[in-house]
């Protein structure tokens, strides 16, 4: 008795449009958390598991960011200072293969631009050089620019439809920089489409290239075989054998299949969840 309760939220700020930054106190973590590892969280007794990666860690506290899109991810970002996450499990997967590559590019599209920071501050401190190139669909919608701005070597910025930046995608500028200074290793994060795309630009040129996949999970450790991924013809987990994969070996349309299994299912929860929310008022 008298202990602080678990996993306290220190700090729930929206950083962009629908976009929350999280730290939540985790000791334990905290001194073990690794570039591209990744937590799963439950906010209550009722609520489903969902996996999150770590974005930073400062002290005892751990960071995620996540876009509120469904029912668990709208409870989240409804919690304040103060209240307490119900399950915080993690770190979980390997982490990021770091090493002295030479030139390494990190690349970003829309809240997957949260896991480049603990990754370009890993590179560098292991003799990289390091570049980032964030893209989202419009500037409202960029987050931690001036974090990335501060680990990163240099750091490029596009959007969509050029309201800030570059007036291109991530793949463009990734491409102009394998053609005209070249590049060691890459680290592509965002939705899958954009990952597949732009892992697409690297290939030619023979570069190594991570992505980090984030399919349905459940329990994170391997026991329930939801998130397998196909990756160079083999079955593989994401949670245990991930999340990060050789990006020119993972086989896209079949992650993308598996990614729209339950888009029926979410979309009920959230119509059900909203219309609580209200005829209650507000959260309860």
């Amino acid at each position: 008795m008298g202990e602080d309760p678990l996993y306290r939220i220190e700090s729930m700020e929206q950083v962009a449009d629908n976009i929350f930054e999280c730290w939540v106190d985790a000791p334990q973590t905290a001194r073990n958390a690794k570039a591209g590892q990744f937590l799963i969280i439950r906010v209550d007794e009722q609520g489903e598991r969902i996996p999150l990666t770590i974005s930073g860690v400062k002290g005892d506290h751990v960071r995620i960011v996540f876009m509120a899109v469904g029912t668990t991810t709208h409870k989240l970002a409804s919690m304040k200072t103060g209240e307490c996450l119900l399950d915080v499990v993690g770190p979980l997967g390997k982490p990021s293969e770091i090493r002295n590559f030479g030139h390494c590019v990190v690349v970003g599209g829309g809240v997957g631009i949260a896991c480049l920071p603990i990754i370009a501050e890993t590179l560098r401190a292991a003799g990289n050089r390091v570049t980032g190139v964030i893209g989202a669909r419009n500037k409202d919608l960029l987050i931690l620019e001036d974090e990335l701005a501060g680990v990163c070597d240099e750091l490029v910025i596009c959007t969509d439809d050029g309201s800030k930046g570059n007036h291109c995608f991530p793949a463009d500028i990734l491409k102009k920089i394998c053609e005209e200074d070249g590049i060691d290793a890459a680290w592509i994060i965002g939705p899958a489409i954009m990952m597949k795309i732009t892992s697409g630009v690297t290939k030619p040129f023979g570069v190594k290239t991570f992505v980090s996949l984030n399919p349905i999970m459940v329990d994170g450790t391997g026991m329930c075989g939801s998130c397998r991924v196909i990756v160079d013809g083999e079955t593989r987990f994401a949670c245990v054998d991930g999340p990060e994969f050789d990006a020119h070996k993972v086989d896209w349309e079949n992650l993308m299949n598996r990614q729209r299994a339950y888009v029926e299912e979410e979309k009920e929860s959230f119509e059900i969840y909203r219309d609580h929310v209200c005829s209650c008022g507000g959260e309860d």
